[in-house]
C-alpha cells in the first residue's frame, strides 16, 4: 500500500503501541475516497486516502463518529487520527468485521439502536461545525426553528446548486422553501442526534451489535433518518417495527418523509447528474400540491 511505512509510524505514535503494517489490501464500497485495510502486529486499521483538499471531510467524519459513539447506541469504527502525510490526506479508523443488516434479530437491534440514538438531544437544531453529505458541503448553523433550519440549511442550498437544471426547478424549490412551515403546523420536531446519511450502505452488524459509519451528523428531526432508510430500501420491515415500538411516529410522517428525502434526491442530482431530475421535480410538485390541497 502507498504510505504504508509513514502511516505505520503515525499509528504507532498516536496509539502509543508499536504498529508495523505486514500486509495491506484495498477495500471496496466507497465512491469518494480510496480505502485500505492495514494488517499487522495483532491489530488491523481501516485507512481512507484522498487528495489534501479532502482533509476537512476526514475531520468532519471523525467528529461525527465521536459524537455517535458518545450516544452509546451503535457500534462504529473509532477514529484514531487524520491529517496529511506524503502529500495525501488520510483518516485512520478502527477496522470492524461487518455483515449486512439482513436477519430478523439484527434488524430489530438496529431499529432499537436508532431510536436510542435519537433520544440524545441538543439545545438547538444544527451542529457545532459544518460537515458533508457525501461530497457536498453541508452547513449546520444553530437554530431554534426546525422549519427555518431545514429550509435555509438543507433545501435551499441544494436548490441553488441545481441551477444548471433549469429555472422551473429553482422557482418551485424556492416556493417550497418559503411555504415549508406549513408542514409543521401540528408537529414540533425535537433536536435529536442524527446519523444524517442513513442509507443501507452505511449500516451493518458487527457481531451481535448494530453498527453505523460515514455519518453527516447534526441535531434535527429524527424522522429525517427514518425517511432516508426508505429512500433506497435495504432495511427489513423488522427494523421499522422495532423503531416504532420503541418510539412511535407522529401523524403526517408520510408527507414529511417526501420533504426530507427531497434533500437527498437533490444532492444526488447535484452530484451525479440529470438522472435524478425528474424524481426531484415530481417530489416538489407533490409537496406543493399537498400545500394547495
Amino acid at each position: 500500500m502507498p504510505l504504508g511505512e509513514s502511516l505505520s509510524a503515525e499509528i504507532s505514535r498516536v496509539s502509543g503501541r508499536p504498529f508495523h503494517a505486514l500486509s495491506s489490501r484495498e477495500a471496496s464500497g466507497g465512491c469518494i475516497h480510496r480505502a485500505w485495510v492495514l494488517e499487522g502486529d495483532g491489530a488491523n486499521w481501516f485507512v481512507k486516502l484522498n487528495d489534501p483538499t479532502a482533509l476537512s471531510m476526514f475531520e468532519a467524519e471523525s467528529d461525527g463518529l465521536v459524537a455517535l459513539a458518545g450516544a452509546n447506541a451503535f457500534r462504529m469504527p473509532r477514529p484514531l487520527c487524520c491529517g496529511v502525510i506524503d502529500g495525501q490526506a488520510y483518516l485512520v479508523l478502527e477496522h470492524l468485521h461487518l455483515r449486512p443488516v439482513a436477519e430478523h434479530v439484527g434488524a430489530i437491534a438496529c431499529g432499537r439502536a436508532l431510536a436510542a440514538l435519537h433520544l440524545s438531544r441538543g439545545a438547538h437544531y444544527g451542529w457545532r461545525r459544518d460537515n458533508f453529505i457525501g461530497a457536498t458541503p453541508q452547513i449546520n448553523p444553530q437554530s431554534d426553528s426546525w422549519p427555518r433550519f431545514f429550509a435555509t440549511a438543507r433545501l435551499l442550498p441544494q436548490v441553488r446548486r441545481a441551477a444548471t437544471h433549469g429555472r422551473q426547478l429553482q422557482d418551485k424549490g424556492a416556493l417550497l422553501a418559503e411555504k415549508l412551515p406549513a408542514f409543521f403546523l401540528d408537529y414540533r420536531a425535537q433536536p435529536s442526534l442524527l446519523h444524517g446519511d442513513l442509507w443501507h450502505g452505511n449500516a451493518a452488524m458487527c457481531g451481535d451489535a448494530p453498527a453505523v459509519f460515514d455519518p453527516a451528523v447534526y441535531f434535527g428531526d429524527r424522522e429525517t433518518d427514518l425517511a432516508m432508510t426508505e429512500l433506497f430500501g435495504g432495511f427489513p420491515q423488522a427494523f421499522y417495527a422495532a423503531y416504532r415500538e420503541a418510539w412511535p411516529l407522529a401523524e403526517g410522517y408520510e408527507s414529511r418523509k417526501t420533504l426530507y428525502n427531497l434533500y437527498h434526491v437533490l444532492n444526488h442530482l447535484n452530484l451525479f447528474g440529470a438522472g435524478y431530475l425528474r424524481q426531484a421535480e415530481r417530489m416538489i410538485d407533490r409537496l406543493l400540491a399537498e400545500l394547495r390541497g
